[in-house]
């Protein structure tokens, strides 16, 4: 059986995988979307908030109508369903962005440590372990509140790029290790191979499983700390949607607008979930071993 069988015959990932796809099609569909409804992400709707009661959406759950799919935000009427589908671009696109990032730096470093050894291995390695012994939260905070005036969408795929390579980095080099001492290198390397050829012709392609794993898994985490930074506002900066950010404006209103708290919240637990059971199903598919019996 394939590896694209073992995974869809796994009736959670086939779930998890089709809530990934709808959320990444929803989220390219945004401008579509935002077209068919009349409300860009960004467009104040006055009217669909009662100035009598403090600026809460007119009609019930939050003010759900047939112009505004999911309501509306309190006091300025902008549309939620236009803000959370561009709030998932922008955080699809840190979080992809941010893993192949991560992933590129710790593969190439995690290859040369495990391949090479001896004092590479140690300098790789200590660094890898420096940074991992860094609270990562506390210094992204730090580095971002640091760059005031710098595109945040672009300084988040760093930061989250940079803390996020020693992960892949310790997963890659001890794959690394393992494969260079085995027979098939050993034996390119009688027949004359080159490093570089045994590298990335011998260990690499056999690092693909694994690297895919750490890829998948990864993107969940990034997503909910991009979420976390723009909940405590030094993330994505308004007006660009975010849903930590959305999160964050709904705290004061979660009494009288629960929606408005709800929306936002359940589409982020569910993408990290969908992220996290697929992770789960591509590391039993590529290795039927690890499924739990």
């Amino acid at each position: 059986m394939t590896v694209t069988r073992r995974l869809l015959a796994q009736r959670s990932a086939a779930l998890a995988l089709a809530v990934v796809a709808a959320l990444v099609l929803l989220a390219l569909a945004a401008p579509l979307v935002s077209w068919l409804t009349g409300s860009p992400p960004t467009a104040f709707h006055g009217d669909a908030v009662d100035p009598a009661l403090g600026g809460l959406p007119r009609g019930a759950a939050g003010g759900i109508s047939t112009h505004h799919w999911l309501g509306v935000e309190p006091v300025n009427g902008r549309d939620v369903l236009a803000r959370v589908l561009y709030g998932a671009r922008v955080s699809l696109l840190i979080a992809v962005l941010a893993t192949a990032l991560s992933v590129a730096l710790g593969t190439a470093l995690g290859l040369i440590a495990g391949f090479f050894g001896g004092w590479v291995d140690t300098a790789i390695g200590r660094t890898m372990d420096l940074l991992l012994s860094f609270p990562s939260l506390i210094f992204m905070i730090a580095l971002i509140s640091a760059a005031p005036g710098t595109d945040r969408r672009l300084l988040l795929v760093v930061v989250l790029g940079f803390f996020g390579w020693p992960y892949v980095g310790r997963i890659v080099r001890g794959q690394a290790m393992v494969l260079a001492r085995n027979e098939f290198v050993a034996a390119a390397r009688v027949l004359g191979a080159s490093r570089r050829t045994l590298l990335l012709r011998e260990v690499l392609p056999n690092l693909t499983g694994p690297v895919l794993v750490v890829a998948t898994m990864s993107i969940p985490g990034c997503i909910a700390t991009e979420a976390g930074l723009s909940f405590l506002g030094v993330g994505v900066q308004a007006p660009t949607p975010s849903w930590g950010q959305m999160i964050a404006t709904a705290v004061p209103w979660y009494a009288a607008d629960p929606a408005y708290f709800l929306i936002p919240g359940v589409f982020l637990f569910v993408t990290v979930l969908a992220f996290n059971v697929l992770g789960d199903a591509v590391r039993d598919a590529l290795d039927p071993r690890s499924q739990r019996r």
